[in-house]
């Protein structure tokens, strides 16, 4: 008694040379597409540590600053100190914006890497869904057909994603307002400390 049941799909794609070609690209492009996550995670890690530093350099250096303003107070006569501190002020404001200023910058740096990271996770896994349906379906997988499915879901997803581009208030816009804030504080004390 012969056997006459259909070979694995596997072996009908090692059999025919296009969906072999197809299947050995879409394994390419998964490892690209891991590798350029893992690259994107690693960045998104640097910029996280370089937004930790600014944020502690900025509380260490108004720390520093209110130390040293209020040791040189007690030494200094009143109207000496007072006609002296625009220096200090318009340093600390300087300092403060500047720093407002990176961290602004490295928080749209992070944001637009997530969004990169993000839209490379989608498209993992949506080759993944396909590789798997052609090692599944072997020479019944339609060429044609599903390639055209892959593609019209990349293109329906930038669409979708371009419609909902409203920007809303985010926990860095807060922190943000504080840390002004907290310069503005900072610069009163000068002038409190230094005139009184």
């Amino acid at each position: 008694m012969a056997s006459t049941s259909a070979p694995h799909p596997l072996h009908q794609i090692a059999e025919s040379t296009t969906h072999r070609l197809l299947l050995k690209q879409w394994l390419k492009e998964q490892d690209l597409i891991s590798r350029r996550i893992s690259l994107k995670e690693s960045r998104i890690d640097s910029v996280r540590r370089e937004i930790t530093f600014l944020y502690c350099f900025f509380f260490i250096l108004h720390s520093f600053s209110l130390l040293i303003l209020f040791a040189s107070s007690s030494h200094e006569h009143n109207s000496v100190g007072c006609k002296r501190s625009w220096v200090p002020s318009v340093t600390s404001i300087l300092c403060s914006l500047s720093i407002l200023w990176a961290l602004r910058y490295k928080g749209d740096t992070e944001a637009s890497l997530e969004k990169l990271l993000e839209r490379e996770k989608e498209d993992g896994l949506m080759l993944a869904k396909c590789v798997d349906e052609l090692k599944r379906k072997g020479l019944e997988f339609d060429l044609m057909k599903e390639v055209d499915a892959l593609r019209r879901a990349k293109s329906l997803r930038v669409e979708t994603k371009v419609a909902s581009g409203t920007k809303k208030w985010s926990a860095r816009d807060f922190a943000t307002m504080v840390m002004l804030l907290v310069s503005f504080v900072v610069l009163g004390l000068v002038r409190f400390v230094l005139c009184n």
